[in-house]
């Protein structure tokens, strides 16, 4: 049986918004036990007291993690991400954050542009680069496309849409984060209010046009910040969860 420090019936799934923050504290199942409770919950299902299993002990959240122009953009005009470089102390942050990460979405461009990962020992040197590519290729992914028939490494091509395919994510075995990378395939699961958290790495400049980070919405979205932080590059990380 579970003890919650929420105010819910045992055996029936939690929707309050506080479920998000106070986490719990597993008694009897040894596989929640090791969950890593400073994860944000989307959801928990707690057993009735009957002996029966957990049929649902966590709900990995969906994380959308881009750098970001202080007026909101993540390319500039001509598809330009030049700015967007981590320097080695922003590149170690994000080294700890993708070894959080139990699967990536993302679309075609994006998963282009990331194969330089796949044969990082052939064309770099520096050991936080290589680690970070040590990370990163053993990650599960699946990429959204049109045009590409196969794709490479530990990837797949969708099969489903934005929903479906994150729902089979989130049911895998092994926890972590799905993050979702790319404009388009953020739009398409922000539309649908499937984004748990959303993280913006700000950058000190400008860019007056270009991709922006969120898309045009017919509805407020309303965000809880949970986390700041700012580097010696003058990057500000800014961590938000989404209250529902």
């Amino acid at each position: 049986m579970l003890r919650a420090s929420l105010s819910f019936a045992p055996g029936r799934w939690s929707s309050h918004p506080r479920a998000r923050h106070e986490y719990v504290c597993c008694v009897a199942d040894p596989r929640v036990r090791r969950a890593r409770w400073e994860r944000p919950l989307r959801g928990i299902w707690c057993s009735d007291g009957s002996g029966q299993s957990l049929r649902r002990t966590l709900m990995v959240p969906v994380v959308y993690s881009m750098t970001v122009s202080l007026d909101g953009f993540i390319a500039g005009l001509g598809d330009d991400i030049g700015w967007t470089a981590p320097d080695p102390e922003l590149m170690r942050f994000h080294n700890e954050q993708t070894r959080d990460l139990g699967a990536h979405v993302c679309g075609r461009r994006l998963y282009q542009t990331m194969l330089v990962w796949e044969t990082a020992e052939q064309t770099m040197s520096d050991e936080t680069d290589l680690e970070f590519a040590r990370i990163w290729r053993p990650i599960p992914k699946v990429v959204f496309s049109r045009t590409l028939n196969s794709v490479e490494g530990n990837a797949s091509l969708a099969t489903g849409d934005i929903a479906t395919e994150i729902g089979r994510l989130r049911d895998r075995p092994g926890g972590g984060a799905v993050a979702i990378g790319g404009a388009g395939i953020a739009a398409a699961a922000i539309a649908e209010d499937l984004v748990d958290e959303y993280r913006q790495f700000v950058r000190p400049i400008v860019l007056g046009d270009g991709t922006p980070y969120f898309p045009r919405l017919d509805r407020a979205l309303d965000l809880r910040l949970v986390e700041s932080r700012i580097f010696g590059s003058q990057v500000v990380y800014l961590r938000y969860q989404r209250v529902r």
